[in-house]
């Protein structure tokens, strides 16, 4: 899985690069393919702000947002969401099988 990290009007060092990346890797294995995941790192007047995008199979994305004094603050935010947000997924039920070969008038009696 790719993951990109960007850093706009602020500078990221290396050893905040690699936790975000290693966060990641591990909140992406909790999907079954991830296609990519983007981490952006902001600052904007004085406060620090993280966002969080992992693409998953099926034209979905999860995105998290988070703002706090610092970026690993922020980043151990927005990572708890994504995370909430995998996980919630995954226990969603959702409507299996095929329903094309029932009729509608069974379906209501």
């Amino acid at each position: 899985m790719r993951i990109t990290i960007t850093a706009r009007h602020t500078e990221v060092d290396d050893e905040l690069r690699a936790h975000a990346r290693e966060l990641v890797g591990k909140v992406a294995k909790l999907v079954r393919r991830p296609h990519h995941a983007q981490v952006i790192f902001t600052e904007d007047h004085g406060e620090a702000a993280v966002e969080i995008e992992v693409h998953v199979p099926r034209a979905r994305v999860h995105v998290a947002k988070s703002q706090a004094a610092d970026h690993r603050s922020a980043l151990d935010a927005a990572i708890a969401r994504v995370k909430r947000q995998i996980l919630d997924e995954k226990e969603t039920p959702r409507a299996r099988g095929n329903t094309r070969g029932r009729s509608k008038v069974s379906e209501t009696q």
